[in-house]
């Protein structure tokens, strides 16, 4: 359909010119000039139709490529660029005004100006975006950062894919929004899977089966961003300018990205804090059974692990290894690592 509408436009315009051209250029045959017209108009015609068939087919793969690269391209952006679109178009009003008045080609100097400048002024906002966004204080990088919202959609770190505990949560539905995977933190992904180091690999490995999976259920819609940061060397500051860039929170389980965003006011999900909120809560005095399964740093104690990996520690308990006893706990103490639960034991008859 594009291609036919931009054949006909072109088809007319090539007619038209060949008109104005048949009055400049007349056929050296005298009493010739209806012909001469009407041959002018027919070649302009087809000459229009083939360029505007190639045109149409081009236009149509540019629109195909627009729909796909504005979908990555963050909203403030567009905006910047909308915003040059329209001071170009502005000032092409301007200086295509005086020329209207050339004979003949006015017209078409003025079309030329409108597309050329229109191209230029979205080509010099995006490329003057920082220094736009200080004048304005739109884009800064403080905490007043004009947000506008929170996306749903959220970016996925190396170490959370590679961690595989994502795919059950989003099969729990409590993720909402796409899952984004930056195409830099799938080169870091492919790059530890070619390791040569066999760890390393088969570290690699599970992070794309990992995403592998997400895709082929299709719970969550997963999508890979091309849009890359050159001048950024670190892969997990590339992610958190991303994710200002596009007001996207982070899912993951590296502490120190957790502690680097959280300084430049960025939404971090760690999935870690998640493990540790729902793990269940343990009172003073309540009783339970554990299995010693080593000695623990301190003399005489015990260490067992309930079902969730929440480490007991059993005091009198290193003489028990490889036995089931019964404890009751007596404090709980919640760290980075995770929550450690002390107990001891109620009497002499609880240890067996």
């Amino acid at each position: 359909m594009l291609i036919n509408i931009s054949r006909l436009l072109f088809a007319l315009l090539g007619a038209v010119g060949g008109a104005e051209l048949s009055s400049v250029y007349r056929l050296p045959i005298p009493g010739s000039s209806i012909i001469g017209i009407i041959l002018y108009i027919i070649i302009g015609a087809g000459l229009g139709y083939l360029i505007g068939g190639t045109v149409g087919i081009e236009v149509a793969k540019g629109l195909n490529w627009m729909e796909k690269t504005i979908q990555k391209v963050p909203l403030l952006d567009i905006l910047v660029g909308i915003g040059g679109l329209v001071v170009g178009l502005i000032l092409a009003t301007f200086i295509s005004l005086p020329l209207w008045r050339i004979p003949r080609f006015g017209l078409y100097i003025a079309v030329l100006v409108f597309i050329v400048l229109s191209y230029f002024g979205m080509w010099l906002a995006s490329r003057k975006r920082e220094d736009i966004g200080s004048v304005f204080k739109l884009f800064g990088h403080s905490k007043t950062q004009v947000r506008g919202f929170i996306s749903q959609n959220k970016l996925l770190d190396t170490s959370v894919i590679i961690d595989g505990r994502i795919t059950d949560i989003c099969r729990t539905g409590f993720i909402s929004g796409e899952l984004i995977v930056p195409i830099f933190i799938l080169r870091e992904l492919q790059a530890i899977a070619d390791s040569e180091d066999s760890l390393k690999r088969n570290r690699g490995r599970r992070g794309l089966d990992v995403l592998h999976e997400l895709q082929g259920e299709q719970i969550v819609k997963v999508r890979i961003m091309e849009k890359d940061y050159s001048k950024i060397r670190e892969v997990d500051a590339k992610l958190v300018q991303m994710a200002k860039d596009l007001n996207m929170s982070i899912i993951t389980n590296d502490f120190n990205l957790n502690k680097v965003a959280a300084l430049q006011y960025v939404k971090v999900l760690n999935i870690n804090e998640l493990a540790n909120a729902l793990k269940p809560v343990v009172l003073p005095g309540e009783e339970m059974r554990i299995y010693i399964v080593k000695e623990g740093k301190e003399l005489d104690q015990g260490v067992g692990y309930l079902e969730d990996g929440t480490m007991v520690v059993v005091e009198k308990g290193g003489y028990h290894v490889g036995e089931e006893v019964r404890v009751f706990v007596t404090s709980a103490l919640q760290t980075a690592a995770g929550r450690m639960i002390f107990t001891k034991f109620k009497d002499e008859e609880s240890m067996v």
